[in-house]
């Protein structure tokens, strides 16, 4: 019996790169369970957070941002003319919180133990309620996919009736996305002596959840110009042409709550006077702040998919630099020569490369079922009227 490839796995050479990444990952991970966290990474009780943290838990959840942004404003503010980017939007935050759950077992030192607390509860502990809306809001947003996925299987009937008392799950999802997007700002605060002042505060909740929104409506730009560039669609550039144009707005705020709340503090001076901090920082704000907002400013690049395209790009490599610096870049670890905490000291962790395997083969698995529920299922609005047609 001759055996065929889906037409999606047969077009160029990414998903078999994809396959290959995913694999290396796999082989990685195994070695992980067998030998233990220390046989893949330069973890260690001086360094305990490094790359995957940054990368997999506090970028993986910020650019599942979308989501909730955009349920809520097809579902609650009831803008129907966004319901087009609904679809693609709500399989990129499903899609990017199991990326970020599968992530944290490989993490975890006892991965098997993730469930326990569930019953073993630290009620002081942030970590506790970044858990629980995680779980519930990956939960959520299965139930808001659950009728995309019914309507692929021809199951219009119980779509439908998903559909009917979907509300109540758009609102608990975007409450609990609400909560988590800034509960990671507030498990910072607990180290205003290992942060640097550039960037903790105690409007951190605030912050992560204000840059939340910018990262969510770029990654919504992202994702659609991607998909419509590689499945050969049609690009809804007027929807995406209003998101552009908000991001300015939310960048703006964002821009104003950070150099306010260095200027109510009394720490304007760090951002000159701390070498390669203020450096980072700068980095941040020029890309993932100032040059968006003149880019997005202009009606040519919010009309135009190249503009709309680099736009997000831009954002998103500037507001995940924020993530990677407030998570990483800019925390004190004790030195292990002088046991004296010092930023940027702690030169014994770089992360390995099965580390950076791991997260690649995650993020490479993600980009395949993305593809793959886009090819057999009504991800995209043309195809969910086509369901609908003979109804």
């Amino acid at each position: 019996m001759k055996i065929t490839l889906p037409k999606f796995l047969r077009i160029g050479w990414l998903p078999f790169t994809l396959i290959a990444l995913m694999g290396i990952a796999f082989i990685v991970a195994m070695i992980r369970y067998t030998f233990g966290i220390g046989a893949i990474s330069d973890l260690s009780y001086s360094y305990p957070w490094g790359f995957w943290i940054s990368f997999d838990l506090f970028t993986g959840v910020v650019i599942s941002s979308g989501g909730f942004l955009m349920a809520g404003t097809v579902y609650i503010l009831r803008i129907k003319e966004f319901e087009p980017l609904l679809r693609p939007s709500v399989l990129t935050a499903f899609l990017g919180y199991i990326m970020v759950a599968v992530a944290l077992l490989v993490d975890l030192g006892q991965p098997l133990r993730i469930w326990y607390m569930m019953i073993h509860w630290n009620g002081t502990s942030v970590l506790l309620e970044i858990g629980i809306c995680v779980m519930l809001y990956l939960t959520v947003l299965a139930i808001e996919f659950a009728p995309v996925a019914l309507e692929g299987f021809k199951l219009q009937k119980l779509a439908h009736l998903i559909h009917k008392f979907i509300m109540p799950f758009v609102i608990l999802g975007v409450v609990l996305s609400t909560l988590h997007q800034s509960s990671l700002g507030s498990l910072l605060l607990i180290q205003p002596a290992k942060l640097h002042p550039l960037w903790w505060t105690p409007i951190l909740p605030i912050m992560f959840f204000t840059s939340a929104i910018s990262v969510g409506m770029a990654m919504i730009i992202f994702e659609s110009s991607l998909s419509s560039r590689y499945f050969q669609r049609g690009l809804e550039t007027h929807l995406l042409a209003k998101v552009a144009k908000g991001l300015p707005v939310a960048l703006t705020i964002y821009g104003l709550l950070k150099f306010s709340e260095l200027a109510v503090a009394g720490e304007l001076g760090y951002l000159f006077t701390s070498g390669t901090m203020s450096v980072l920082f700068w980095a941040e704000i020029l890309i993932g702040v100032i040059t968006p907002i003149i880019w997005f400013s202009i009606k040519k690049n919010r009309e135009s998919a190249n503009g709309l395209l680099t736009g997000a790009v831009i954002v998103l490599v500037g507001l995940i630099f924020n993530r990677f610096n407030v998570s990483w870049f800019a925390v004190k670890h004790p030195d292990p020569l002088f046991y004296m905490p010092t930023f940027m000291s702690n030169v014994k962790y770089f992360p390995t490369l099965p580390e950076v395997a791991v997260s690649i083969g995650i993020f490479s698995a993600g980009i395949l079922a993305f593809g793959l529920a886009a090819k057999y299922l009504p991800v995209f609005e043309d195809e969910h009227h086509a369901a609908h047609a003979g109804d």
